[in-house]
């Protein structure tokens, strides 16, 4: 895969992303749980990102359509969601971002959020890709979990095609037989050369997926050894999750960040990517 200039994404209101710059953080929630717990973790993440001089934007779901079982808990829906991260942005003076699953939930969306995630299942959709790059928001598109770096690169061909090159690629591991993810770190070498900047989506790298039969399980104790692995590749941002309760979070638990262990994780991993965008580049090939 030959290497393509650089992209500077600005995310209108926010951080500017490219994979040269100072690291940037996706984090928030999971799940909108309730109004009151959106706004708490919402409040943590602003004080830590605030006292690191860390930009920032706030992630949270309105609908986890893709659960392992009827009875997961899915989320407030679209109406409810938005009207609490537009409290969210409103607020903290923050840009807020969620994904969508159908497209006729973009266009509501993406009147609140400046950023849409495409989830990594339906990263192949393309009436979904079309609605998304018709938006004007910048789009954050998840590898699904089959596909490698240079389907990858098809996917953000369509995206050009229908529109947009505002588009941030994320690794978040790699299916290795049943319940199990990898993460491959030569991935972030082929996703840079995309140009695109790069994300890391660290803690659903850490699931296995129905490892708890109606759930999925996770690896949360191994939280800051992926993260730094994978900031330690010069990469334009970190998504990050996180609960006050991790083991009484109502989606991803296993693979969440207890809250107050933000500021400790972040403190490291703003330190650690500015070590390694101050080396100078080594070619080996």
């Amino acid at each position: 895969m030959h290497s393509k200039p650089p992209l500077e994404i600005a995310i209108p209101e926010g951080p500017t992303l490219a994979n040269h710059r100072p690291l940037a953080l996706l984090g928030g929630v999971n799940v909108m749980e309730s109004r009151d717990f959106t706004l708490s973790c919402a409040e943590h993440f602003a004080k830590v990102t605030e006292k690191l001089s860390l930009d920032w934007v706030f992630k949270a779901s309105f609908d986890k359509a893709n659960r392992s079982s009827v009875h997961s808990f899915r989320g407030p829906g679209l109406d409810d969601g938005l009207k609490w991260l537009a409290e969210v942005a409103e607020t903290f003076s923050v840009p807020v971002m969620t994904d969508v699953h159908e497209p006729h939930q973009v266009s509501a969306a993406a009147e609140v959020c400046r950023v849409l995630q495409l989830p990594a299942f339906l990263c192949r959709q393309t009436d979904l890709v079309r609605a998304l790059a018709e938006s004007q928001a910048v789009i954050h598109v998840k590898k699904a979990q089959f596909l490698s770096v240079r389907e990858c690169a098809l996917l953000l061909e369509k995206f050009a095609e229908c529109g947009t090159r505002d588009v941030m690629l994320c690794e978040r591991g790699t299916l290795f037989g049943y319940n199990n993810l990898v993460v491959d770190v030569l991935n972030f070498g082929l996703m840079k050369r995309t140009g695109h900047p790069v994300v890391f989506d660290v803690t659903h790298s850490l699931q296995q997926p129905g490892a708890l039969r109606n759930s999925s399980g996770g690896r949360r104790e191994g939280l800051m050894e992926l993260a730094r692995a994978g900031v330690a590749c010069g990469i334009a941002g970190l998504f990050l999750e996180a609960h006050p309760e991790p083991d009484q979070a109502l989606c991803d638990g296993p693979s969440a960040l207890h809250l107050d262990l933000l500021s400790d994780c972040l403190t490291q991993i703003v330190q650690l990517d500015a070590w390694v965008k101050s080396l100078e580049p080594l070619d080996t090939t």
